[in-house]
């Protein structure tokens, strides 16, 4: 179990729990509350189908696929598994009613050695798997930026 968890946190990476503060419930209620990210792309449903296309896409990606620590992580988890994880954890960042119970992204990718071209590849796969689902532009900046927060967690920054 523990090893599956590791795993389950490499492509969750992109999409880290990056919540905001919500002000006090007089401030929003003297102002019309704006929709949350969550809401924009539509809710769990059109999330999962994303992220399923996402995790599956990953898996055949050949730049991930030379990692052999990454390849030997696909081997244990379960992609169903996997997809779950993922999916929770994108609805709770983007604002919606998720609860992702995961170990943080700097913990389950140390042992990856993620590089900087293999996060370019997870990150060009992403933009085509949201184009391909026709996510507008500017819920596709801020997925991005959710992404881009887990960076530093989740990429080695010298060898080990």
């Amino acid at each position: 179990m523990c090893r599956q968890r590791r795993f389950t946190h490499l492509l969750a990476g992109c999409f880290i729990v990056a919540l905001t503060a919500v002000g006090s419930t007089a401030a929003l209620a003297a102002e019309p509350m704006e929709k949350t990210l969550y809401d924009r792309l539509g809710g769990i449903y059109p999330i999962a189908t994303v992220v399923d296309s996402f995790i599956d896409v990953l898996y055949v990606n050949d730049v991930l696929n030379a990692n052999p620590a990454i390849n030997e992580a696909r081997e244990r988890v379960p992609r169903p598994g996997l997809k779950y994880r993922v999916t929770t954890l994108v609805c709770q960042a983007a604002g919606g009613p998720c609860v992702y119970s995961g170990r943080s992204m700097k913990e389950a990718h140390a042992h990856l050695n993620i590089t900087e071209g293999e996060w370019q590849a997870m990150l060009s796969d992403f933009r085509r798997i949201l184009n391909n689902y026709g996510v507008p532009e500017q819920e596709q900046k801020e997925l991005f930026a959710i992404v881009e927060g887990t960076k530093k967690d989740i990429v080695m920054t010298e060898m080990k």
